[in-house]
């Protein structure tokens, strides 16, 4: 039966889970293009490069779980704009910047970082201390920047795991009225004196440089008070924003399915009408490999190809074609022969047109039903093969692609500690997507086989 291509969608908008099915893929396209518009470049390129990804908070909630729990979680907190004091006794030079904070939530903040860039020459002391709520004035490092005879400027980062700042404060600090062998450095921080709960409150955090001759200054200076919960669907182990992650998958998910989808049907259909059209000799020998391609096993192939040869994405893609048409080709086939034997056909052959000519004008367009069918079916195989392949770890690292942020997941163990947010968005944002295409491509099957409309 042919469709034009006025009826096929006169036919479609009468299919209600079709339209469904569209509205979904309209959303994602919609992800897709909020992704390459509204997320630097920069991000997808240093998705896994742990030093982009330092300030950002270590293994976060989504932000918006604080509304169902009782007990309040700490946000991430980003202090750019410190108070800056310069003072110079003798040949002694200080340079101080004050961070203030106004702490107030039920947990303990899940680290804290001091990011800086120092400007000197010589070799500057770097301070670091903490004025509490109760007024306790915690010491918490002090480090020697590296020497240099002529002016510098140095970058680097101070963390609260650092052992010497753990040291400083489990040594100094037994005035605090619990054991605190055992406690982390922002643990000792943020408690309370007499039990191990959170002290509420402003908290300043003094940096102090000295330096000796000349005056240093500090062009950089950002403290991170690390939360536990950030953005819209948390952060990884890596400290990655897995928003980021699942946005650039959305449109790497959907260049892969349709771009695996298309190729095979266009591939598939054209070597099938061809086979069948020529019949005899012709169609045998293209059956036969055809049958030799069916009968390989796809996975394993797909997983020994991926080592030997390469995990590049468009490597992926390719195998992806090169596996996905032999089924397409068998169905076309069948249908060409019909489609061949019909007047229009026997007609076109006796005025002399040539075969190519018949094949591309009579007999292919009568298949493009089946053939839009086709690509929506064949997209969620497409999307699920390659999320397979990233998850067992042969897949393209460079990309962010949703199989490969469950890789990541299941390499450090995010099931067992119950880091649901960073397995369940991405195995939703698959399972959508290929539920959308399968329902776009059930509307187009029922305008194929009418019997089906029953």
């Amino acid at each position: 039966m042919s469709f034009s291509s006025k009826e096929i969608s006169h036919e479609f908008s009468k299919n209600k889970i079709g339209l469904v099915g569209i509205a979904i893929l309209g959303t994602l396209f919609v992800l897709s293009a909020i992704a390459v518009v509204t997320i630097p470049i920069e991000s997808f390129k240093e998705w896994n490069d742990p030093a982009g990804w330092l300030t950002f908070p270590k293994s976060a909630l989504p932000a918006w779980v604080n509304y169902f729990l009782s007990e309040k979680m700490p946000e991430h907190i980003i202090l750019q704009n410190p108070q800056v004091l310069s003072q110079n006794v003798g040949e002694i030079f200080l340079t101080t910047h004050i961070f203030a904070v106004d702490y107030n939530y039920d947990k303990f903040p899940s680290d804290f970082i001091y990011e800086y860039t120092a400007k000197y020459s010589g070799s500057p002391l770097l301070q670091i201390w903490v004025v509490r709520p109760d007024g306790k004035e915690l010491k918490l490092i002090s480090t020697s920047l590296p020497q240099s005879k002529i002016e510098t400027s140095y970058h680097g980062f101070i963390f609260s795991t650092d052992n010497s700042m753990i040291k400083n404060l489990r040594k100094n600090h037994d005035n605090l009225m619990f054991p605190i062998e055992s406690l982390l450095a922002q643990d000792i921080v943020f408690s309370k004196t007499d039990v191990n709960k959170v002290l509420n409150g402003y908290y300043s955090f003094k940096v102090s440089l000295y330096n000796v001759k000349s005056k240093p200054s500090l062009e950089l200076s950002k403290f991170i008070l690390g939360g536990k919960v950030y953005g819209l669907m948390g952060t990884d182990e890596l400290r990655r924003n897995l928003t980021v992650g699942l946005l650039w998958g959305t449109p790497l998910a959907l260049f892969i399915g349709i771009t695996v989808a298309i190729g095979s049907v266009v591939i598939g259909l054209i070597y099938g009408v061809f086979a069948g059209y020529k019949g005899k000799k012709t169609d045998e020998s293209l059956m036969r490999f055809n049958d030799v391609i069916y009968a390989m096993p796809a996975l394993p192939l797909l997983i020994i190809l991926a080592v030997t040869i390469g995990n590049s994405i468009f490597l992926i893609v390719g195998f992806l074609v090169l596996f996905g048409w032999v089924g397409i080709a068998k169905v076309s086939r069948s249908m060409a022969l019909q489609i061949k034997t019909l007047q229009y056909v026997e007609a076109s052959k006796m005025m002399g047109q040539k075969d190519s000519k018949i094949i591309f004008k009579h007999i292919l367009p009568q298949l493009l039903p089946y053939a839009f069918a086709s690509i929506a079916i064949s997209v969620p195989a497409a999307i699920t093969t390659e999320a397979g392949l990233s998850f067992l770890g042969l897949g393209d690292p460079t990309f962010p692609t949703w199989g490969q942020i469950l890789h990541d997941a299941n390499t450090y163990g995010a099931a067992a500690r119950g880091l649901w947010w960073w397995i369940l968005p991405p195995g939703i944002m698959i399972a959508v997507t290929g539920l959308a295409f399968v329902f776009i491509g059930h509307a187009m099957d029922v305008i194929v086989n009418p019997r089906l409309k029953r």
